[in-house]
């Protein structure tokens, strides 16, 4: 209750506060959309964001997720921005069934295996028992490569660069929305290559010049890059390499993987080529993806108490423009406005809507993270000025007309900058170097710790795992990808995940 009676007297304030700068009378106050303080339950917060900035809600199937139009807005952007590196990378999108023979994941043992508790299989279908069972696709490495073995010949046809754009089911013990679901959606790239450096190397590319490329400078989330355990890495491939991020909470968000699939997958469908030498060879495989959890991670990752704070080069709206209230000129200076943003390649709307009450629209353009909003009220407009907020540095300011598409595109460079600037400085903060298993399990309490990897070693890593921590990834000392485990001198990054 106390909660409630602060929220909506901040509420209120805010109303006055906003119809007061922009000479309207006020009105009654509208009680804010309520949130948890992140502070003192996270999971909460967290749940109260998605909610009520309307990104999305859970489906009438166990652990299924209704992605809501400014959630699916955000996973747009994201698609967008990822797309146009994937295809810059030389891939090519196409796509494949949905339902696998379950014969084709048992042609790769360790693969099915380390799937087996999370698939969902169609037994019955037209009323009639199936002859096979059919796997609704957990990730569809097998079937892609079952098509590879058909298209690839000769080694003129590789390397062969393939990305799918898909839904997929997992069947989750505790599922949480956009973070774990029974049905999410994803990108997963397939390529098969003439030699196992030209595999990796690509595994690599897609890694760097994709999604860490994609995730820090449209995300600004910084991400530690390193090379999974053995224990951790993915079921058949041969190296798996991680994207980890730190959410608000100090714990760890896998953000996307990149793996080296060897020889395994190619063998098992028999994806070879006739070589230049006219000898016949085996083809080495890539795989990688992201999915929806990114939504999940930009909410923890940026996120506070008045809701999301979205990356300006991510929002798919960058600037709002709202009427505070009807007046002579009101009307034609905000839609001026929208049009000189737009024009100057600023993601803009315009907010009309004078008959829903003006706190209720700011508020909830400060729970979507909407970078910029632009108030436009009877005395602004008489004063040749509109009020500008911006949403991370949180200042509310008066702007002359003239000056706002000027201000507006210096504040969004400026304000994507602070958000990734903060959460590497938090990442930094909360990241203890320690010596041993036991200090590493206590300093993952409170966030992450690095320590030697020659310290931790399996047995090591089975005492973390049995306290719920995990080794998120190895690094090099230097901050280097490990092309092994066996290096010496790495740094294992540990810590609690979701």
């Amino acid at each position: 209750m106390i909660g409630l009676i602060a929220s909506t007297l901040v509420a209120a304030n805010r109303e006055e506060e906003g119809k007061a700068v922009s000479g309207c009378a006020p009105g009654p106050p509208m009680p804010k959309a309520l949130l948890t303080p992140r502070a003192e339950d996270f999971p909460r917060w967290y749940q109260d964001v998605i909610a009520k900035a309307e990104l999305a809600e859970n489906g009438p199937a166990r652990g299924s997720m209704v992605i809501r139009p400014t959630g699916y807005a955000l996973w747009e952007r994201m698609q967008r921005e990822l797309d146009d590196r994937i295809k810059a990378a030389g891939a090519a999108n196409a796509y494949f069934p949905l339902l696998i023979p379950e014969s084709y994941l048992r042609r790769e043992a360790e693969h099915v295996e380390g799937f087996s508790p999370e698939l969902a299989v169609v037994t019955i279908a037209g009323g009639k028992q199936l002859e096979e069972p059919l796997v609704v696709r957990p990730t569809s490495e097998t079937v892609i490569g079952e098509s590879m073995a058909r298209w690839v010949e000769s080694y003129r046809d590789l390397p062969l660069l393939l990305n799918q754009w898909a839904n997929v089911v997992r069947w989750e013990l505790r599922p949480r929305l956009f973070l774990r679901t029974t049905e999410f959606l994803w990108q997963e790239g397939h390529t098969a290559h003439a030699s196992e450096a030209d595999a990796r190397a690509y595994a690599r590319r897609i890694l760097h010049h994709v999604y860490q490329d994609m995730l820090v400078n449209v995300l600004a989330i910084p991400v530690v890059v390193g090379r999974k355990t053995v224990r951790e890495r993915f079921a058949g491939a041969t190296s798996t390499y991680t994207l980890e991020a730190m959410m608000g909470d100090g714990k760890a968000l896998q953000m996307g993987t990149s793996h080296e699939l060897g020889q395994n997958f190619a063998r098992a469908f028999g994806i070879g080529y006739l070589a230049a030498s006219g000898q016949r060879e085996l083809a080495w495989t890539t795989s990688w993806g992201i999915t929806t959890r990114l939504v999940g991670g930009l909410v923890m990752a940026h996120g506070d108490d008045l809701g999301l704070r979205v990356p300006p080069r991510l929002a798919p709206v960058q600037a709002a423009v709202l009427v505070v209230k009807d007046g002579e000129g009101v009307a034609e200076v905000a839609r001026s406005l929208t049009v000189a943003l737009s024009g100057a390649g600023v993601r803009t709307v315009l907010d009309e809507r004078v008959g829903v009450p003006f706190g209720r629209r700011a508020i909830d353009a400060e729970l979507r993270g909407y970078p910029v909003r632009i108030e436009v009220g009877p005395r602004d407009v008489a004063d040749g000025r509109v009020i500008v907020v911006r949403r991370v540095a949180g200042e509310k300011v008066p702007v002359p007309v003239d000056d706002v598409v000027r201000m507006v595109t210096a504040a969004l460079e400026a304000d994507q900058q602070t958000l990734y600037d903060g959460a590497l400085a938090e990442q930094k903060r909360r990241t203890t170097e320690v010596t041993s298993v036991p200090e590493a399990i206590e300093a993952s309490g409170a966030g992450w710790a690095r320590l030697p990897w020659s310290a931790v070693g399996g047995a090591g890593e089975a005492e973390l795992n049995a306290q719920g921590v995990t080794v998120r990834c190895l690094v090099r000392a230097g901050g280097g990808v490990p092309d092994t485990e066996d290096e010496p001198d790495l740094v294992a990054v540990v810590g609690r995940a979701y």
